[in-house]
């Protein structure tokens, strides 16, 4: 996509695998599965576009509310998708990072992640950040509570509390703000991702589920974001 204005960081909530399903008269797992081929699809199309930086919505915070046997499909595809994609992005010089608070998972999961991200650490290609039991709120909460904890140790002065600090504190800190926020599915909000990151994102919403976003899809978004005026509270 030549003569573009490219964003560095892309963000997209993954939704209607579920719908994609029963439109189907299939189980919302299978919906999941397929949405699998979605996300390889995409982060083809990220590197195609040389965009820097892909974060995925996987697993809310809010998911564990779902029925126990759909979190635990969930479950086992991470962990599956860890096993297979991993060797594959790492072939292709992806850095692969998962934010969220991964302490709730098993161990066995928590194992793989630890893995598969020690494997892709020092790649310098598309940084891929997947957030799994991730919340904007959890983030930010979290972000607080360290910043907290350096005020009672002396470490910080309430004077030197600032927007950067708290930047700092992020799960995301050390990669730029996002500047497109795509949702799939039809939906029209941002479902507690990214609260703190996406504070001037575009935000792209369209009617296509999940599983059916392809690279056509995703550069019809980079498009999109290209011929928008960015202010950043200007003129």
């Amino acid at each position: 996509m030549e003569n573009l204005n490219i964003p560095e960081h892309v963000a997209i909530i993954m939704d209607g695998n579920g719908r994609w399903a029963k439109l189907r008269g299939k189980m919302r797992i299978t919906g999941h599965r397929a949405g699998a081929n979605a996300v390889r699809s995409t982060v083809r199309a990220a590197i195609k576009n040389n965009i820097k930086m892909l974060t995925l919505y996987a697993f809310s915070s809010e998911n564990w509310k779902r029925p126990s046997a759909e979190v635990k499909a969930l479950m086992e595809l991470f962990l599956r998708s860890l096993k297979n994609e991993v060797p594959k992005l790492h072939e292709n010089n992806i850095k692969l990072k998962i934010i969220g608070d991964v302490s709730a998972f098993s161990d066995r999961l928590q194992s793989e992640i630890k893995i598969a991200e020690s494997l892709t650490e020092d790649n310098d290609g598309l940084i891929l950040n997947i957030a799994a039991n991730y919340g904007g709120r959890w983030d930010i909460t979290h972000a607080l509570k360290n910043i907290t904890d350096k005020l009672k140790s002396g470490e910080l002065d309430v004077n030197t509390i600032t927007e950067k600090l708290i930047d700092n504190e992020i799960q995301q800190h050390s990669v730029p703000d996002v500047d497109l926020l795509i949702r799939t599915g039809g939906e029209f909000r941002v479902s507690n991702f990214l609260l703190w990151q996406i504070i001037y994102a575009e935000l792209y919403f369209t009617d296509i589920y999940w599983p059916d976003f392809n690279e056509e899809a995703f550069n019809e978004a980079i498009k999109t974001f290209s011929q928008r005026v960015r202010r950043f509270g200007g003129i």
